[in-house]
């Protein structure tokens, strides 16, 4: 488990020990100099170190306000060294108990990852073909399916319906008590329903992927899937805070998650999932045991580098566009670095952003959450540590941040022209590149803090890009969801004016 001390201090204190106890016979003066120097070069390390771990305090202090965030934990690394781990807010809102990064969270879905892990290692033994048919390995599926590959499951590319409907979701004891008994006859009532599309041509996020890669899993290694869990990657690993269902949990250590519905937060109804759904559900970990989860994928302990930098391609589907996971993790670029990693629930989320294929400069990224009064995206706030870490290495990041307080800002006469006028001479994100950034954030803005703070910033990318159709459509899309529907149409009949671009004509 990792410290909540700092690498560098506690390589000094070593190093001081080491000098205390040099013989007597050494020159005072030799002493002095070596400890001057030992400072000079510790010194610097301690302070980026501390100056890094309380910007990421008022950023998470600025979200908690920001959302309504009710408790949260980070784990923020660069190259290894821990540049933060903490914990702000609470973890029960009736007994406004605080929450400490020891504490136990919901991580939804990003148990995908272990189902991920493991079917990697399977192919870099060369015992599974990623472009093989599932069936092949498990003959029972439904003929319907007869052409799914195991890339396609991993990837959300499959065409499968979702098992479950949304009423189901309600974790009533109703919806609770209507799950098929086995994955067989979840399977079984799934194999007379069409695909939603044909395997590989799109990319639609389904449950039901992983149900049938855990039940893969389960006939390889011939075990339950919770046991293979364990010994192939918990044992390994000493996970000891990592829980494949919450009949596993020790009870006082886990904190209550929330939902935030019409500005106010309710506390989630617990969803009595079936053991078969552990590949894609229940799975309950702090950030020490999912910071050493990432950080061993990274340094190749899991699956080597060599498998990993062809599993983490992402995969091309039939047209011709890029789909958004690699062997199950989401994939992105933020500047010079590649990032792979996993959201859960809306409210939680693992990144691992590295260069140069694995062997060069990394960080490592988990920001949990317990809930919101918004609902914030997780990836804002993975985001948000960029840019408060790095914002020089993640300028789209660090400029996305100073969007997102600019549109929360009272408005100042010409605030907006000036703003626009800055972003001009910048030069930390090409001009090419400006436009999609900031409407990104309009976006991001009108979904997480509501259409008025999102006008803003569209507003900004039209004074930045006036001849953009796009640019004018999202601010026209910004003033319907306020309810301005006089301007909205104004606005887009002044497109309807406006030349096409040169790829439409």
């Amino acid at each position: 488990m990792h410290t909540m001390q700092r690498q560098g201090r506690l390589t000094l204190n070593r190093e001081a020990q080491r000098h205390r106890e040099l013989p007597h016979a050494a020159p005072a003066i030799g002493r002095v100099l070596q400890t001057v120097l030992l400072l000079s070069l510790w010194l610097p390390l301690i302070a980026l170190a501390d100056e890094s771990s309380d910007k990421v305090t008022r950023q998470m202090q600025l979200n908690r306000q920001r959302y309504g965030i009710v408790g949260q934990a980070a784990y923020v690394s660069h190259n290894g060294k821990v540049l933060f781990r903490g914990g702000d807010g609470l973890a029960d809102l009736d007994s406004q108990q605080p929450l400490t990064p020891e504490q136990i969270f919901p991580v939804f879905s990003v148990s995908k990852l272990l189902v991920s892990t493991l079917i990697m290692q399977l192919v870099e033994a060369g015992r599974i073909d990623l472009d093989r048919p599932a069936r092949v390995y498990l003959p029972d599926l439904p003929r319907r399916w007869s052409k799914i590959t195991v890339r396609q499951l991993l990837n959300h590319t499959s065409g499968l319906p979702e098992y479950f409907t949304e009423a189901q979701m309600s974790g009533s004891p109703e919806a609770n008590a209507s799950f098929p008994a086995t994955a067989h006859a979840v399977f079984a009532a799934l194999g007379s329903q069409p695909l939603l599309f044909p395997p590989g041509s799109n990319t639609r996020y389904i449950n039901t992927n992983y149900l049938v890669l855990s039940q893969l899993l389960q006939a390889h290694y011939r075990k339950p899937y919770s046991q293979i869990v364990s010994e192939r990657i918990l044992e390994p690993l000493k996970l000891a805070h990592t829980f494949l269902g919450r009949s596993r949990l020790p009870a006082d250590a886990v904190v209550n998650a929330y939902v935030g519905k019409d500005g106010k937060l309710q506390k989630q109804q617990e969803i009595a999932w079936p053991d078969y759904a552990l590949g894609h559900a229940e799975l309950y970990a702090s950030i020490d045991d999912l910071a050493t989860f990432i950080e061993a994928m990274r340094d190749g302990k899991l699956v080597g580098k060599p498998a990993l930098r062809q599993l983490w391609q992402p995969q091309l589907l039939t047209n011709g566009q890029r789909g958004w996971f690699a062997s199950g993790w989401e994939v992105g670029a933020s500047g010079a670095y590649r990032h792979v990693g996993h959201d859960g629930g809306a409210r939680v989320r693992v990144r691992l952003l590295f260069a140069d294929a694995l062997d060069g400069d990394s960080y490592t990224i988990v920001y949990l959450t317990n809930g919101s009064t918004r609902g914030v995206w997780s990836r804002v706030l993975v985001d948000s540590i960029m840019a408060t870490i790095a914002p020089q290495t993640f300028p789209a990041e660090a400029l996305s941040e100073k969007l997102i307080a600019f549109a929360l800002q009272s408005p100042v006469d010409h605030d907006t022209q000036l703003l626009a006028d800055a972003l001009r001479v910048d030069g930390s994100i090409p001009l090419d590149q400006l436009e999609a950034v900031v409407n990104a954030t309009g976006y991001t803005v009108l979904s997480n803090l509501g259409a008025d703070a999102a006008i803003r910033v569209f507003a900004l990318n039209v004074l930045l890009f006036p001849a953009s159709r796009n640019a004018l459509d999202s601010l026209a899309e910004a003033y319907e969801a306020s309810g301005d529907l006089a301007r909205s149409s104004t606005i887009r009949q002044s497109i309807k004016g406006m030349a096409a671009p040169p790829e439409e004509q």
